[in-house]
């Protein structure tokens, strides 16, 4: 049974164990609940189903953080017993380092088993399950995929593009090009449509209302025809929508199914390293669990009051190293330079060598800090002694003094609370942002390792990726930086009754608190400026390098992009475009009535080059080579349903198109556009008549998001003064539940936004709005 010490060690652990364990994975699934949930939610998904899937994503976050909160748990503990000098009166009453194993051994067991469950029962199962779901989603709101004004061409030969989507379901006006047979092309405008979809029977339908059809054919200009109706169907291939169910790959297969999918990789003579390092892997991570608990108790137990921050600091330098020996191990392994059932183990037999060494040296000197001496040409030379014996030159010259007056101007300056506040703040701030940084890049590494070992990826290839990376986790981390910063910065001066002096000096909270509001502003106006000057030039070169190194299909290019709305409604469709030299190969131009949504004409050229002294940079400096134009009168020459147009081939003719510019620009993203970009783009879809709700919450949110920082700071002020007697973990553990609930809100939000619940503007600000005024009546409640 456990005694008394056991016991209250245990606690000593467990609550900063649990905030570190919160902490670390609420950090790793931001990126997911900012694109899966919000997804699901805008798509009409339940609530049961959505919380499901981001339950699902838990496992593959935990297997990592688990170790790290172990270590990171003791090292607090432990940081904190000798901080108050209670592992000094431990030592006074004969307890030794060793007989602290017990306890923290104890910990470590269950970390080891918890982190087994995790990684070998769980994580492969909540991530099939998790792309199960997903693709079901996908699947059964097929039609909410179709996003308004982007042509959708997911099924082959066929686009779809819808100008908007109701919102009690279905298409309004309905373009869709149809190129299955090879050299037809056949275009369908519709003023309604939707999909139908019977899963049991495998049926998928394209049901379009009341339009008309229009059918060329490649090599014979001459060749039309056309149709109106009331009802069409087109019946799309089931495969392309009843996919196959999503292959394992080695992370979810169990170890039976590692074993039987490394036999068949024999039998065939493929590789099979990466299976069996999977393998090993699975075992190998929960091991580290006992290794970093010894680590963290030769770090963290210490007869020195203010070693505290030192041995929290090395702590997430153990981590880093454990995780840079893992990816090294792997590289080699999957390098068939070593062994890959020994690969995984390479690290866990450094760190224990290292965790061993580091507790004997701790029974032996606990009194003594961790400390690193630099080499002795590092070492700064000893200042000289002034020359006092030398004789002053008895030769003196008369200086000349001017003295100025300048009036005095009594600005307010920082004092010296403002100064210690600032620097206790800053250092915090700093570590926690770099720390959260670097649990960022220890699970991208992880995520993206298995590529780089197929040779999908190299490794220049994943620095760039981190590099372009690194202020999207910035713009992530800074709001919990500061909410982390500022509670600890008040939490510890309340515990030390530093708060209580400042009060009776006649300082109140709120003087106390300016340095932190205005370190709040400074960080939201960078958060603003990363977002206008950085992110949109970042994010798009990370997604490219991403989507490389998974394999998937890159975005659409000015190069690549066959299909293009113009911003009076054309519909354009190209073979080629030559970006240098503002040359069409194939291009066909589909003019609308906008208000009728029908075919006014149609024009064909084989070559489209600028005219003669234009550049294309107009969209009347374009000439047409070798085509064709037909045009349909508003009346029509109809013979009962069908369609009769005017044929008129050319061998040159002007063409008036959208100007050079607006072909070479790539497709606008939201996310990927500055605030002024976005305000602009918002104006032409407008200006259209399209649906414009999901662009302009992402607007008001560009706007809305830097203000977090001050409402976190806010909140975190009254409750680092209410619980800061009980311990800044105390009040850490709180604030990291507020901003869990804000995140999730802010989503929330966005999603019924987008959905059209709500107005753009409520759905991006409705976050700030509530946690702001809950902020503002704590600190108007406090006692200051």
């Amino acid at each position: 049974m456990f005694k008394t010490l056991d016991r209250y060690l245990i606690r000593e652990i467990a609550l900063p164990f649990a905030i570190a364990l919160v902490v670390l994975t609420f950090l790793l699934m931001i990126p997911p609940i900012l694109r899966e949930a919000e997804a699901f939610i805008a798509k009409g998904v339940e609530w049961s189903i959505v919380l499901r899937a981001m339950s699902l994503l838990l496992p593959q976050a935990l297997s990592l953080t688990i170790p790290m909160a172990v270590l990171l748990g003791i090292l607090v503990g432990f940081g904190r017993l000798s901080a108050d000098r209670e592992f000094v009166a431990m030592q006074a009453g004969g307890i030794s380092l060793l007989r602290l194993l017990q306890p923290v051994a104890f910990v470590a067991i269950l970390a080891t088993a918890a982190t087994a469950y995790e990684t070998i029962v769980a994580l492969p199962n909540a991530n099939q399950k998790f792309r199960e779901i997903a693709f079901g989603v996908v699947t059964e709101r097929l039609e909410t995929s179709v996003k308004p004004r982007v042509f959708f061409e997911d099924f082959p030969q066929r686009v779809i593009y819808v100008r908007d989507l109701p919102a009690g379901g279905g298409w309004r006006e309905v373009f869709v090009a149809d190129m299955t047979r090879a050299g037809y092309t056949t275009v369908y405008f519709a003023r309604e449509g939707r999909i139908l979809i019977d899963r049991q029977k495998k049926i998928v339908q394209l049901r379009l209302l009341n339009g008309s059809s229009h059918t060329t054919i490649r090599g014979k200009p001459e060749a039309y025809e056309g149709g109106e109706f009331e009802t069409f169907t087109i019946t799309l291939d089931p495969k392309d929508v009843f996919r196959p169910p999503l292959e394992k790959g080695a992370p979810e297969m169990t170890f039976a199914e590692l074993r039987t999918a490394i036999a068949d990789a024999s039998a065939k003579k493929q590789p099979t390293y990466p299976l069996r390092f999977m393998v090993q892997y699975k075992w190998s991570l929960p091991a580290t669990c006992p290794i970093l608990a010894l680590i963290g108790l030769g770090l963290g137990a210490s007869n020195r009051k203010d070693g505290r921050l030192a041995s929290f600091v090395l702590g997430f330098g153990v981590i880093l190293t454990y995780y840079v020996l893992l990816y090294g191990a792997r590289a080699f392994a999957m390098g068939e330079r070593f062994s890959p059932e020994w690969a995984p183990w390479i690290p866990n037999i450094i760190t224990a060598g290292a965790a061993v060494a580091l507790f004997a040296w701790r029974v032996r000197s606990a009194d003594r800090a961790v400390r690193f001496s630099l080499p002795a040409f590092w070492r700064r030379p000893a200042a000289a002694a002034p020359a006092a014996h030398l004789p002053r030159s008895s030769t003196r010259r008369p200086r000349i003094v001017v003295r100025a007056r300048v009036p005095h101007l009594n600005f307010p300056m920082p004092r010296v609370l403002d100064w210690y506040i600032g620097r206790e703040y800053l250092r915090v701030f700093l570590f926690g942002v770099c720390a959260f940084i670097g649990i960022f890049y220890i699970s991208t590494v992880i995520d993206l390792a298995d590529k780089m070992f197929r040779g999908e990826a190299t490794t220049g290839m994943l620095l760039r990726y981190l590099v372009y990376t690194t202020p999207q986790y910035i713009y992530y981390v800074i709001p919990m930086g500061v909410l982390v910063a500022t509670l600890v910065t008040l939490g510890v001066m309340t515990k030390n009754s530093e708060l209580l002096v400042v009060r009776a000096c006649g300082i109140s909270l709120y003087r106390t608190a300016v340095p932190l509001l205005l370190f709040a502003a400074v960080a939201g106006g960078f958060l603003y400026l990363l977002q206008e000057q950085v992110l949109a030039y970042t994010n798009r070169e990370a997604d490219r390098l991403n989507r490389i190194m998974r394999g998937y299909p890159p975005i659409t290019t000015p190069l690549d992009r066959r299909w293009l709305a113009g911003r009076s409604g054309d519909m354009y469709h190209y073979d080629f475009y030559d970006s240098r030299g503002s040359r069409f190969t194939s291009l066909h131009v589909y003019r609308l009535d906008d208000v009728e949504w029908r075919l006014r004409s149609m024009v064909y050229a084989n070559l489209v080059t600028p005219a003669a002294g234009a550049d294309g940079a107009h969209g009347d400096g374009w000439k047409g080579h070798d085509g064709w134009m037909r045009e349909f009168p508003s009346t029509g020459i109809r013979s009962t349903n069908r369609v009769v147009a005017k044929y008129d081939p050319f061998t040159e003719r002007p063409l008036v198109l959208e100007p050079a510019s607006y072909f070479k620009s790539e497709m606008p993203e939201a996310d990927l556009m500055t605030y002024g970009e976005l305000r602009s783009y918002i104006a032409q879809l407008q200006a259209s008549g399209a649906n414009v709700v999901p662009d302009m919450v992402k607007l008001q949110r560009k706007v809305a998001f830097p203000f977090v920082t001050v409402i976190m700071t806010l909140l975190a002020v009254p409750f680092a003064v209410t619980t800061g007697g009980r311990g800044a973990l105390y009040a850490v553990g709180i604030g990291i539940v507020l901003a869990i609930v804000y995140w999730m809100t802010l989503s929330v939000f966005a999603a019924l936004g987008a959905g059209g619940v709500l107005s753009p503007m409520l759905a991006a600000w409705a976050p700030n709005i509530l946690f702001g005024a809950a902020a503002v009546y704590m600190v108007l409640t406090v006692r200051t």
